[in-house]
């Protein structure tokens, strides 16, 4: 009898740790609905937030000249003991990140990683709990660990809400679209689309062009604040980012291409074929979003390469190149090696 009351207890804590494991909120998808979305995934995590914010502010005291410009990027209303952590962290980063690329840098883009998988945790060191230590470097740890109550006091709940309201209004339009431009984009490229979700890692600031992309594992960063990302247009930069991780056949057709015909590889026109590209596939279904938002005009849907100006800072012939001969590809009138070798050509 001794025997079957314990089995019972047993039988009884685990069936309350399956209830509190299947009740437990997740995490890794910020999204409200129980069905998870297609292709993406959105986060809203505190370090990934912190770290960009650190970054962001000791590249604006590098930009400015001047050291003491410290508290004037930071959080308003500090008391003086937050002021010292904070000032303290900012140093670090101003010393050893701020001039690092977060695209190029392999460093950054480990530490983004890192932290993105640690999201959940209370500290990087792994004091309160032994699977969270991230395994960073020990001075960057510190930092962080030591920075983080203010950075969750003063900063944190805001971004946190301006991060999910972001995902909250883009969620639809993926649920809605998501699955037919990734087969689309898929089909163009001749590469199949990633079969696991593509983390988005959704920030306060995500670089000086609102989004970002690194490989190896494929991971999207994107500003929830910044104006470029708004709306509709929130979709094509998603679908921009999430090609570069199936667009090197692309670049890869272009160079063995200017390579026979003995001619210089041409800088960026890959990167300004990918920005066409989602531009038009985006088009019909961003403007189908644009026109029924509540006050919407009827002056069409602008592509970002098109709104941002990138067509004039060098990339007019691109753009021409690209209209005259890779439009005829993705209309279905030309096949891929035949617009690629037409675009070599007339470069």
């Amino acid at each position: 009898m001794r025997l079957f009351s314990l089995l019972i207890r047993l039988a009884r804590c685990l069936g309350l740790l399956i209830v509190a494991l299947l009740a437990a909120p997740s995490h890794a998808q910020e999204e409200t609905s129980a069905t998870p979305l297609p292709v993406f995934e959105f986060h809203s995590g505190f370090w990934l937030n912190l770290h960009h914010t650190l970054y962001r502010q000791a590249r604006l005291q590098h930009s400015s000249g001047a050291a003491s410009n410290a508290a004037a990027v930071g959080p308003a209303n500090l008391t003086p003991a937050e002021q010292r952590l904070w000032s303290s962290a900012l140093a670090f980063y101003s010393k050893n990140y701020a001039d690092k690329d977060l695209t190029v840098s392999l460093e950054m883009i480990l530490i983004k990683n890192q932290l993105g998988d640690f999201e959940t945790c209370e500290d990087l060191a792994g004091l309160k709990r032994k699977g969270c230590d991230a395994g960073l470097p020990d001075k960057l740890t510190e930092a962080l660990d030591a920075v983080a109550p203010v950075y969750r006091a003063r900063l944190w709940p805001e971004q946190d809400r301006a991060n999910r309201r972001w995902i909250a209004a883009v969620a639809p339009l993926v649920r809605r679209n998501g699955l037919e431009l990734s087969h689309r984009l898929a089909e163009i490229y001749q590469t199949p689309w990633p079969r696991e979700r593509i983390r988005v890692d959704v920030t306060a600031y995500a670089s000086s062009t609102g989004a970002y992309t690194t490989l190896d594992p494929l991971r999207v960063t994107v500003s929830a604040t910044d104006a470029r990302n708004q709306g509709a247009e929130a979709l094509e930069v998603l679908f921009h980012e999430a090609s570069h991780g199936i667009a090197d056949t692309v670049e890869d057709a272009i160079f063995r291409e200017c390579r026979q015909r003995d001619k210089p590889i041409p800088r960026d026109l890959w990167h300004a074929l990918l920005f066409y590209t989602t531009g038009e596939v985006i088009r019909p279904v961003a403007l189908d979003a644009a026109s029924s938002a509540p006050g919407a005009g009827s002056s069409g849907y602008v592509p970002y390469a098109v709104r941002e100006g990138l067509y004039k800072r060098g990339w007019e012939n691109y753009l021409r190149i690209l209209t005259e001969y890779w439009q005829p590809y993705l209309d279905g009138r030309v096949d891929f090696s035949d617009a690629i070798a037409h675009m070599v050509s007339a470069l």
